[in-house]
């Protein structure tokens, strides 16, 4: 159960990419209705974009990752595997902590501790369609009462798509991370657990309200959403996916926080990378590597360009 709920909440881009799975713009989530999500096919044979930025000494791969799949997607082979191979070191966005550091982690941070029940922070209205959807998910309308939104957010968002067959075991980072130590490979996270969860637990209450009031509207659409996204992701249309990962961060502090200032320290280590010899596999969620603020587009400001591998 631990592995199941907590290991999904520290996966970011997993997150942004259900937001972005709809077209209702986040702040106005509480008074729209959700637009009908036109669902792209995911191809027999996954070919998801990979690019590299060389120079004498040093390279370094970008992989585009999706933290949680349905089981069996055949993508880890052809170009992704061949790069993988050549690479002394994977870089991923977190290394997962042990489960219970992990637990008291988030429930340091998702507790409220103002002692003002979740339920009785939303309007009559959004707290009629919470429990609503909390009901539909077959929960109890108490169960995150205690917890702050941004918690209670991604954790509904978690439910329709495991039960649509997606497993929170078979992300494209529990691949990588598992051959990478059987090949006793240096793993380096780019960021903590602590940080991945401040990101959302430093977002004004507001914010967090009007992002669950966003999930809670597009509920019904989530597991579609998330096939459109993994479809995007699969067929390495770029563009399509960053249209869609923009569509749901239209509110600028969320876009700030969870893509663009992080693309933009990643982009500084990458910088720092490139000037230490050797080969890099680093792999980050795929909404980083899609749209104006990518990494590519951060690194490209740093003079910096990166190549897109065509296979």
């Amino acid at each position: 159960m631990t592995r199941r709920w907590f290991s999904p909440l520290i996966c970011l881009p997993l997150v942004i990419g259900l937001a972005a799975c709809q077209t209702t713009p986040a702040q106005s989530a509480s008074t729209s209705a959700p637009a009908e999500v036109e669902i792209a096919t995911i191809p027999d044979d996954p070919d998801p974009a990979l690019w590299v930025l060389k120079d004498e000494d040093t390279t370094i791969y970008l992989f585009g990752t999706v933290h949680i799949l349905k089981p069996g997607m055949s993508w880890f082979d052809e170009a992704i595997k061949e790069a993988f191979d050549k690479s002394g070191e994977l870089v991923i966005e977190m290394i997962e902590p042990e489960p219970a550091a992990m637990m008291k982690i988030v429930s340091d941070l998702a507790i409220d501790k103002t002692g003002v029940s979740l339920r009785d922070k939303l309007t009559a209205e959004d707290r009629t369609a919470y429990e609503a959807a909390l009901t539909s998910l077959e929960l109890p309308v108490n169960a995150f009462d205690p917890l702050e939104p941004w918690f209670a957010s991604v954790s509904m968002s978690l439910v329709p798509l495991m039960k649509n067959g997606y497993d929170t075991n078979s992300g494209v980072e529990d691949d990588l991370t598992a051959t990478a130590k059987a090949r006793n490979m240096k793993i380096v996270g780019l960021e903590t657990a602590e940080q991945q969860l401040g990101f959302f637990d430093n977002l004004p209450e507001d914010v967090q309200i009007r992002f669950l009031n966003f999930n809670v509207n597009t509920i019904d659409d989530m597991a579609d959403g998330m096939e459109n996204m993994v479809a995007h992701w699969a067929n390495a249309d770029i563009k399509a996916l960053a249209e869609l990962m923009n569509a749901g961060l239209e509110e600028k502090i969320l876009y700030d926080t969870l893509l663009s200032n992080r693309n933009a320290d990643w982009a500084e280590w990458v910088d720092d990378r490139m000037d230490q010899p050797g080969t890099v596999f680093m792999a980050v969620g795929a909404g980083h590597l899609a749209g104006d603020a990518s990494l590519q587009a951060k690194l490209k400001e740093r003079g910096l360009k990166t190549k897109r591998i065509k296979y």
